[in-house]
């Protein structure tokens, strides 16, 4: 299952292009094929087809990881996520780099979370998801207990040398959600930053990186959305450059059953559905960490929470609690 992270993006009064300082006009352009989710690209560029050429070539690489780390399809030519749960419980599965790196920051992630996060939950998450998707029943705790005998990220062989992955248990199975998207905007934006504009905004799904200044010098607006319902206010209002901003909240990939809403964020201790927040915002310089980290923190208790941050004083988090008050 794949995590919403939900974020409104103002980055000016008006989504027309406008002309800036030097000749640069803003161009945003928006896209819904990859990750699942609704995406856009806003830059600075000297003319539309310039602008047309740069972000053809970003999205064609964000399509690349959207093909890696899908774990729902295979496709042609690609070695995506779901040819190796298919297939590394039987024996090496050769795959690229870029899925090698991923993995490898998982278990990274897995230590760092003290188990909060763990790619390797995905037999318990695909329960789940396939309930969600009937939308009328929760699974039995049996059942899940049943899933959980297979989530141990020790049975996660990864060969560097050799790019092959490896389940030593045959019924693990991977689920990157809560890294994939972090994973692919940080490298996204480092190769826009490298090769396509001096300043830019990428947002995947409320997943959210920006880097450089807009012509006037000017930092990137984002606003960090509100769980609340009944409010119409964003939560916080932010000026970024250089940073990543991510949130994870109850409030959208969720259904009910008897009156009680669960969300699609599962705490592995319980193999329920976390309850402890409505939104966990998480603002920092890397956004494969903030992805993480956002979903740690929403799993975690609070005082648990800040104690993981402590090793991140660069990192800020807004917590808001079911009654929708803001916590720092």
């Amino acid at each position: 299952m794949k995590k919403i992270l939900s974020l409104i993006i103002c980055i000016s009064l008006t989504l027309t292009l406008c002309s800036c300082s030097g000749g640069l006009k803003r161009f945003e352009k928006s896209f819904l094929d990859v990750f699942d989710t609704a995406s856009n690209i806003v830059a600075y560029d000297t003319d539309a087809d310039t602008f047309e050429v740069h972000y053809n070539e970003l999205h064609s690489m964000l399509v690349r990881y959207n093909k890696l780390f899908d774990i729902y399809k295979s496709y042609d030519g690609i070695t995506s996520l779901k040819d190796v749960n298919d297939n590394a419980g039987t024996s090496p599965v050769k795959v690229d780099s870029d899925t090698i790196d991923l993995l490898k920051f998982g278990k990274e992630v897995y230590g760092i979370t003290h188990g909060a996060v763990n790619i390797c939950l995905g037999s318990v998450l695909q329960i789940w998801h396939e309930y969600r998707d009937e939308g009328t029943r929760v699974p039995e705790i049996s059942l899940l207990k049943k899933a959980a005998e297979h989530t141990d990220i020790n049975d996660l062989v990864l060969d560097e040398k050799a790019q092959t992955v490896y389940f030593k248990d045959k019924d693990l199975k991977l689920d990157v959600g809560a890294i994939a998207k972090g994973y692919a905007a940080q490298k996204a934006t480092e190769y826009a930053k490298q090769n396509l504009w001096d300043g830019a905004l990428i947002n995947l799904g409320g997943n959210v990186t920006a880097y450089g200044l807009k012509p006037d010098n000017s930092k990137w607006n984002v606003q960090i959305e509100n769980p609340n319902p009944n409010s119409t206010e964003a939560l916080e209002t932010l000026k970024i450059s250089d940073e990543s901003v991510v949130t994870s909240g109850d409030y959208q990939r969720c259904y009910e059953v008897d009156g009680k809403r669960y969300c699609h964020i599962i705490n592995p201790k319980t193999l329920m559905p976390a309850e402890n927040f409505s939104s966990v915002s998480v603002i920092c310089n890397d956004s494969a960490l903030a992805d993480a980290l956002s979903t740690a923190l929403f799993i975690l208790p609070l005082d648990e929470g800040k104690k993981l941050l402590q090793r991140y004083p660069d990192v800020k988090a807004y917590w808001v609690d079911e009654t929708y008050q803001v916590i720092e």
